[in-house]
């Protein structure tokens, strides 16, 4: 499966006004009514354990120029935010310079294998015409033919 190219998202929430984050390609629509997306991640992760104290969370689909930040949110850093531009949307991380962003609260809750999969309401979403960061077969890109809307 590591060839099939993914979005690359920094999925970002805050508890207690501390905010964690991490690189996640298990990113996906679901529906347009209501608007849905789903994540995949890691049982046992900090961002898991966070989201389900929270209920709510930030996906930041990072631009193709933002390589830097994949690996630092996907590293084992105590402090991934170190270094990474961002501010506070509505009580959540975003991140600077991002091709687009979602603001979700968390609907279900799922097992699945040794991860989870998260499914969400989004509340808010912005675009920009940045092209995004893709990954696939092991390597970062974007869209060759990437037409903003």
């Amino acid at each position: 499966m590591a060839s099939v190219p993914a979005p690359v998202t920094v999925v970002t929430t805050a508890v207690d006004g501390i905010p964690s984050g991490a690189t996640v390609s298990s990113f996906a629509s679901l529906s347009l009514d209501p608007p849905l997306v789903s994540i995949g991640l890691i049982e046992g992760s900090r961002l898991l354990r966070d989201i389900r104290r929270s209920r709510r969370l930030m996906i930041n689909l990072l631009s193709h120029d933002q390589e830097n930040a994949a690996l630092q949110f996907a590293s084992r850093a105590e402090d991934r935010f170190l270094g990474i531009g961002w501010t506070w949307e509505s009580g959540l991380p975003k991140l600077d310079g991002v091709a687009s962003y979602a603001e979700c609260v968390v609907e279900s809750d799922l097992p699945a294998g040794d991860h989870a999969m998260i499914f969400c309401k989004v509340l808010e979403c912005r675009l920009t015409d940045t092209p995004p960061l893709i990954y696939g077969a092991r390597k970062f890109g974007t869209h060759s033919h990437f037409m903003p809307a």
